[in-house]
């Protein structure tokens, strides 16, 4: 299961923050774009999994539903953060249930004999990086949209974006390395590194709520990804630290 698992959770990734551009994600409400999408997720779960099993296709057809529900939602409501984080929980769950009632889809595949039992693992990892810093882009930039007016008026172009994928990046680095105390550290010398500036502002929430839910989507996609690896090697899905016997 969770070969499959990992595999459907490389390719949704593909589709959803590596093919998908940003044009897409303006026009999704035309049926063009929203068919061209759900293609990618059709190719890109049939080239993980090796396979073009009619799993692949229920797939896709679900994940085109949860899209034009999201689409309808952002054209009649919002585009914040809601439907955003709404629509991914709805692709993971549809990921979740498929590998869970067709555990056999990665093994029944063609790369499950040439990989070795490594190729799970790789794809879950990539994936697992991706999501957590450019998917936790988009989602912090939609939280903190309705802020933006607090935004610091001096800084570097697209500084606050570069800061926010290193240090994401380097939360889920610690997390797959098995040092998760290190955030500490992390928060620690960014709390330093930023005093000065947040300091002199009025707004100082804007950069507090900015980090907190940077954090926060690192450490929660971090511990995701920790649990299906640990499921690939048959520990405990909750472990974070190594085994030290």
């Amino acid at each position: 299961m969770f070969e499959t698992l990992a595999a459907l959770f490389f390719a949704h990734i593909l589709a959803d923050y590596v093919l998908q551009t940003e044009r897409m994600v303006m026009t999704k409400d035309r049926p063009f774009t929203l068919l061209t999408h759900t293609a990618a997720v059709y190719v890109t779960a049939g080239l993980a999994l090796g396979s073009l099993d009619w799993w692949i296709a229920v797939l896709a057809a679900i994940h085109l539903l949860i899209d034009i529900g999201k689409t309808l939602w952002v054209k009649n409501h919002d585009d914040g953060v809601k439907p955003h984080l709404i629509d991914q929980c709805a692709h993971l769950i549809t990921i979740g249930v498929i590998a869970a009632s067709a555990p056999d889809l990665w093994e029944n595949g063609i790369w499950a004999a040439k990989t070795t039992g490594w190729g799970p693992q790789a794809m879950l990892l990539i994936a697992g990086a991706i999501y957590t810093t450019r998917a936790g882009g988009f989602a912090v930039g939609k939280l903190m949209g309705p802020f933006a007016a607090g935004a610091p008026a001096e800084s570097l172009p697209a500084g606050g974006m570069m800061i926010g994928q290193l240090e994401r990046g380097l939360i889920y680095l610690m997390f797959i390395a098995g040092l998760p105390a290190g955030i500490g550290f992390l928060i620690a010398a960014k709390s330093i590194l930023r005093f000065d500036a947040v300091s002199k502002n009025a707004k100082a929430e804007y950069v507090i709520i900015g980090t907190l839910a940077s954090f926060s989507w690192a450490i929660a996609i971090s511990i995701l990804t920790l649990a299906i690896n640990n499921g690939l090697n048959g520990a405990p899905l909750l472990e974070i630290m190594p085994n030290s016997n």
